[in-house]
């Protein structure tokens, strides 16, 4: 049990700090030319990939791939991603990977194969991971509320002792993690959603639907909002072990 609540911390921790690491490079693209120059409004983020300091894009995107696995691997370990989720989760990281792989078009030499695949590997990622929170979330806050048997401390994940006050502190903790986890999913998918209008309303308006909003300022809204819910997992399933080895202060004075 310390064995596997110490692999939990330690991968939580490198793909948190792969994650922000990810995120210095991704904000040092805004500020260091050429690729400060961009439109970033206007401008998608793997536009910064076709300019002369690109790698920094390949590099903010593999970083955030490998911080992912991290934070899958703890999550895994913790129980609190598991089926259907962990799936979304490892999609989101092979669209990462596909992002970087696959080049975006280049519209100064014409559409290319790379460019369609890259624009397919970006809504894999990008609607992977909310989709991973969603149903971690639901299924967690299904199994606290499946009976007072599942929290309490009668058993060895419970923690010695924890009785019934500790048992039911623990599943308000758990509750209000996967609660949070699935916040961040649904405000993910609400910032993906005027791409989607835009898309669907392109026959009516007549407007190219990466005219038809700020692109560039949506796609890093909902970018961020996808790397904060990712943090939000790594919580919880830190917080998830610890409670689960009984060294939660809270259930162990229960």
């Amino acid at each position: 049990m310390e064995s596997r609540s110490r692999a939990v911390t330690v991968f939580a921790g490198l793909g948190v700090a792969c994650v922000l690491g990810s995120l210095g490079f991704y904000a040092a693209l805004h500020f260091v030319g050429p690729s400060s120059e961009l439109d970033w409004s206007r401008r998608t983020i793997s536009q910064y990939a076709l300019l002369e300091n690109g790698w920094w894009f390949d590099a903010a995107t593999l970083l955030l791939a490998a911080g992912s696995v991290g934070v899958l691997l703890a999550a895994s370990r913790a129980g609190v991603v598991r089926g259907g989720a962990a799936v979304a989760l490892a999609l989101w990281v092979a669209g990462l990977v596909g992002v970087v792989w696959f080049e975006k078009h280049n519209w100064s030499m014409g559409p290319s194969m790379s460019g369609d695949i890259h624009r397919v590997a970006s809504v894999v990622a990008f609607l992977s991971l909310p989709v991973a929170a969603l149903l971690a979330a639901a299924r967690a806050i299904r199994d606290a509320g499946a009976g007072p048997a599942r929290g309490a401390g009668a058993g060895p994940r419970g923690g010695a002792g924890a009785g019934p006050r500790g048992g039911a502190a623990a599943r308000s903790g758990g509750d209000a993690a996967a609660r949070w986890v699935g916040v961040g999913g649904v405000v993910s998918l609400l910032c993906f959603t005027p791409i989607l209008w835009a898309v669907l309303a392109e026959p009516w308006t007549g407007v190219r639907w990466w005219r038809a909003i700020p692109l560039g300022g949506v796609e890093r809204l909902l970018g961020l909002a996808e790397v904060l819910t990712l943090l939000l997992i790594a919580g919880w399933a830190v917080r998830a072990r610890i409670r689960r080895s009984g060294k939660d202060p809270v259930v162990a004075q229960g």
